[in-house]
């Protein structure tokens, strides 16, 4: 036997257990999930729990509340974080300094615990309005078990992780080309959209990946600090299983899941490949 093959079969037999694992983690359960979302009452192969997850009317605003409370959840991370990863990076100073020790903070407070500390802050009896009551004030609008609450959960647990991977890729961009185009009469904007966003565009798709997959799938939050009606399909697929006991609906709304961050991790990888096939 050669030393390729041997080396070979060493790798193989590395990879085995791993692979085992992951399919028995990953594969199996989405296999068997999709499976169980097309099985009606009967036991029969349909389309009917599809069908109800896309007429039915709560079912349809959740979707819609879902993707609508992801869409602003990305948008607004990605431009809170990008902000504060440029400022980190071009400025200095006691400030900076400081949101440099402090911005990572929330990534080590267990979810449970910062959404019970959002009751206490932003409730209606909590911290903020007894602040604004001793200003005889009590114009606070409902921030907790509506959609706002769930976005600034998502803001809250989503920034430090955002702000960390667009900072190290703010980090490898040489002064020597910011400087070299702010001789040449570049304004702050040209730098901007000329130099720093396409040399960080790449981290900037891997963040948003990772912001739309975390968010579109949380529970926590919006099952703490969140309305009854309408839900984000996390909860909803909790209740379905838990209360109602469907498991073919609840399955149908996994797959529905699954299929949305699947569609997201298909454009960012067909991103990635094209621009390697640019770069060389």
């Amino acid at each position: 036997m050669s030393k390729n093959v041997r080396q070979s079969l060493f790798g193989l037999l590395l990879v085995i257990p791993s692979f085992l694992i992951l399919s028995f983690v990953v594969i199996v359960p989405i296999v068997l999930a999709i499976n169980e979302s097309f099985k009606d009452n009967n036991g029969s192969y349909s389309l009917t729990h599809y069908y109800y997850l896309f007429t039915d009317k709560v079912s349809v605003g959740n979707i819609v509340f879902t993707l609508k409370l992801t869409v602003i959840s990305v948008v607004m991370v990605l431009l809170i974080s990008y902000a504060l990863a440029v400022y980190m990076r071009f400025s200095g100073g006691r400030l900076v300094n400081g949101i440099k020790r402090m911005y990572m903070i929330p990534m080590f407070i267990p979810s449970v615990i910062a959404s019970y500390g959002i009751i206490n802050m932003y409730g209606n009896h909590g911290w903020l309005s007894r602040i604004l009551l001793l200003f005889g004030t009590e114009a606070l609008p409902k921030i907790i078990f509506d959609y706002k609450g769930i976005i600034l959960a998502n803001l809250w647990f989503n920034i430090p992780f955002t702000t960390m991977l667009l900072s190290s890729a703010l980090s490898g961009i040489p002064n020597a080309i910011i400087e070299s185009a702010k001789d040449i009469g570049a304004s702050r904007l040209q730098i901007f959209f000329r130099f720093i966003l396409p040399l960080s565009y790449r981290t900037m798709w891997v963040a948003i990946t990772f912001i739309f997959m975390g968010i579109i799938g949380g529970f926590t939050a919006p099952f703490l600090i969140g309305p009854n009606s309408p839900q984000v399909l996390g909860v909803a697929m909790r209740q379905i299983f838990s209360v109602y006991q469907d498991t073919q609906l609840a399955s149908a709304n996994a797959v529905f899941m699954f299929i949305l961050c699947s569609l997201m991790g298909y454009f960012y990888i067909r991103t990635m490949i094209k621009d390697d096939k640019a770069a060389h």
